[in-house]
């Protein structure tokens, strides 16, 4: 009896502290301590306010106390984190051979939220994120688990099923892009967000295991990234490895930028009433160690693959304002040199400034560099970033340059809210130019319209003397292609504008224009 009597009272000792280590028993302790003195005088009130707290403390209850984690939005600190994701799956695939219930991972990442960070600033994209993840939730069945992940995505643990199959998870992942898909209204404006979204079924994860399955699930969303915006991707095995092959690419070409292995060559611009040199464009070139030159049409999209755009504009335009920095050192005088701007460098806020300081770095005025850009950036974008950024090049002085004109779509409108200088006519129009009578009346149409917009033009991929004559009879201003040069070495420009200027003073000009 006595032995009973012991391990009843212990189980109460453990009982006892247990309940005295959980936070919320601190919020009692007035209401012990008027007990104990209720029922033991003020001994016994003496004994309990001063041993109280002690053993509260050495129970560590004021220590977790304070090592809570700060609050989040409601809508986000009821989510799961990572480790939850992977608890949950663990367990749904651990009892898959019993219950017969399958299970997916999906994974929600945001397109471009960085730019919601830029532009409106971090408690918006707080703000965002929360609103997004109720819709998100709303979305979702009671039994599914939402988690938050790093850098703002959102992992799914689909509740266990006995029938799951493809196409119903892709027909989810559209459900929940819908969702996100509605515009937020946050401090009187409307934000626009969209998301692309990967996932792995249970049964094509690379293993049984809820860590596999959620980087599966992760894999799929950074090849739908990739694909965006709004893409849906499932995981397939090859993904891995092709992320590999990217991941082994992206160092290699981030070596070859630091180390110079990517440089730029530089083709002239001339113009078709005197011949004089009116600037150089800067194209970058692959000098690598083992397959020696590589061409721009191999390198230049696994450039953008690995997000190394930025990188890229960083080392064009320094050698660019190195070569024109040499060119009037020699006191070869060339106007300007003209360097291709990615719709991702023409994303970040603070181009202009950047621009300026590099300019002024070098002493050179704003005048001397020419931005180009895509004309399917132009006709195709509606980010605020981008049109701020072209306004301010154009205020600053720098030239915009439309590239590629004719194969883009860009409207009047566009051309005029960009504050273009000049249109660079594609050489599909150049082609064949001098014998092609639909050519001529095309490039006839264009150069129309550039001068009722009080636009210069150059006509690029000009090829024969043929080529040259006639788009100096139709009225284009400046022509460039392998019929004046090929891109050269900085190198080899001193030489070539030499040769070049003591041809000029010799032969007659090319043609008249027509009137």
């Amino acid at each position: 009896m006595p032995l009973l009597l012991f391990a009843r009272l212990a189980r109460s000792a453990r009982t006892f502290l247990t309940l005295m280590r959980r936070p919320e028993m601190v919020v009692f302790l007035p209401a012990i301590t008027l007990a104990a003195f209720w029922f033991g005088g003020e001994r016994v009130l003496v004994l309990v306010a001063l041993g109280g707290p002690l053993i509260l403390a050495v129970s560590g209850v004021l220590q977790q106390s304070e090592q809570l984690p700060p609050a989040l939005p409601d809508a986000l600190g009821g989510l799961g984190l990572r480790a939850h994701v992977v608890t949950v799956l663990d367990t749904i695939l651990k009892d898959e051979p019993i219950s017969g219930k399958t299970t997916a991972c999906v994974v929600v990442q945001f397109d471009d939220i960085d730019q919601v960070l830029d532009r409106h600033g971090r408690a918006a994209q707080t703000e965002v994120l929360a609103r997004s993840a109720e819709r998100i939730c709303a979305a979702l069945r009671s039994g599914d688990m939402v988690a938050r992940l790093e850098g703002g995505g959102f992992a799914i643990a689909l509740a266990p099923v006995r029938r799951l199959d493809l196409e119903s998870v892709v027909q989810l992942a559209a459900r929940l892009q819908s969702a996100i898909n509605i515009p937020i209204s946050l401090n009187a404006q409307r934000l626009y967000v969209s998301a692309s979204v990967g996932f792995c079924l249970a049964q094509r994860a690379p293993e049984p295991r809820g860590k596999a399955l959620l980087d599966a699930a992760q894999i799929a969303a950074d090849e739908a990234a990739r694909h965006g915006p709004g893409a849906i991707r499932a995981y397939a095995p090859d993904m891995a490895r092709h992320r590999a092959d990217r991941d082994a690419l992206r160092e290699e070409l981030e070596v070859a930028l630091d180390e110079g292995q990517i440089r730029a060559h530089f083709q002239p611009q001339i113009s078709t009433d005197t011949g004089a040199i009116t600037g150089f464009e800067a194209l970058a070139r692959w000098y690598h160690p083992e397959r020696g030159l590589i061409p721009p049409g191999d390198f230049l999209p696994m450039i953008d693959d690995a997000g190394l755009s930025e990188r890229l504009g960083e080392v064009m335009l320094f050698n660019a304002l190195t070569a024109l920095t040499r060119w009037d050192k020699a006191g070869l005088g060339v106007p300007t040199v003209a360097v291709n701007f990615s719709a991702a460098e023409l994303r970040n806020p603070r181009l202009a400034e950047k621009l300026k300081w590099e300019l002024d770095r070098f002493g050179l005025e704003t005048e001397r560099l020419c931005v180009e850009i895509l004309e399917h950036v132009v006709a195709e974008t509606d980010n605020d970033v981008i049109v701020s950024n072209i306004a301010a090049l154009s205020k600053m002085g720098c030239g915009i340059d439309l590239d590629d004109f004719g194969t883009g779509h860009a409207s009047i409108t566009s051309i005029r809210r960009f504050a273009v200088r000049r249109i660079k006519i594609d050489r599909s129009f150049v082609t064949k130019v001098d014998e092609d009578r639909e050519q001529q009346k095309m490039v006839s149409a264009i150069l129309s319209m550039a001068e009722r917009l009080g636009l210069a033009s150059l006509a690029e991929g000009v090829e024969t003397p043929g080529e040259h004559a006639m788009l100096s009879q139709l009225g284009c201003g400046d022509v460039q292609g392998f019929g004046i040069a090929r891109p050269m070495p900085a190198d080899e420009t001193l030489d070539w504008i030499e040769r070049h200027r003591a041809r000029q003073s010799a032969a007659p000009r090319i043609g008249q224009r027509a009137r």
